[in-house]
């Protein structure tokens, strides 16, 4: 990204669209000017212009709920900017994992009705827990104890498979697979990889 083939508007500001790099959910849309955008590439953390204090802000800076960058991007007619962040708390004030929480319209489609939608809203599930850390949740509590608990979880699960797999008992190797399958989920976003990342890799071997 060349930051001058930036086209901001008549008050200096372009549009900058947050999201979470795991999820791919959108967590917040603010504004940015030149030396807030340069500060953001500079930093590798959002910095913003709050239209409202006429001011640089630096997210994260009083609540410790900072954004690391993994990617800036502009879109074809360059007055919009993406960016693609792991954060380390809520995006929104109101303490929510992402400031689009409400809907005015619900597609109400099902996993049923679109086969792999259940890999979508598990892993941006998993990314709201990593990210807030709710009490008495069983994936916050793995997140806090650390990837080698994870992986532990990993190995047992993985165990599990094969035995089900050798009793060849199909009900319990699908419940056990998908254990196994929740608890890799729970690995990538710990370790801030997103399943996006995994499946191009299968994408690019297949071809």
């Amino acid at each position: 990204m060349n930051i001058d083939d930036v086209v901001f508007d008549e008050k200096g500001l372009v549009p900058a669209i947050v999201q979470d790099a795991r999820s791919k959910s959108v967590l917040t849309l603010a504004y940015m000017n030149k030396e807030s955008l340069q500060m953001t590439i500079d930093q590798k953390e959002t910095v913003f212009y709050s239209r409202s204090r006429q001011e640089l802000w630096h997210k994260g800076a009083t609540s410790g709920n900072t954004q690391a960058v993994e990617s800036l991007h502009y879109d074809c007619d360059q007055d919009a900017i993406l960016v693609q962040v792991i954060p380390s708390g809520p995006a929104c004030h109101k303490g929510d994992y992402s400031c689009f929480s409400d809907s005015l319209i619900d597609s109400g489609i099902s996993p049923k009705q679109e086969r792999y939608a259940i890999l979508d809203q598990l892993t941006q599930v998993l990314a709201e827990r990593k990210t807030t850390l709710p009490e008495g949740s069983y994936t916050s509590q793995l997140f806090q104890e650390g990837v080698d608990r994870i992986a532990k979880k990993i190995g047992e699960e993985a165990g599990e498979v094969i035995i089900a797999a050798k009793n060849d008992d199909k009900e319990e190797l699908s419940m056990e697979s998908a254990d196994l399958l929740f608890h890799l989920l729970l690995l990538l976003t710990d370790r801030g990889v997103s399943l996006d990342q995994v499946l191009s890799v299968l994408e690019s071997r297949h071809q």
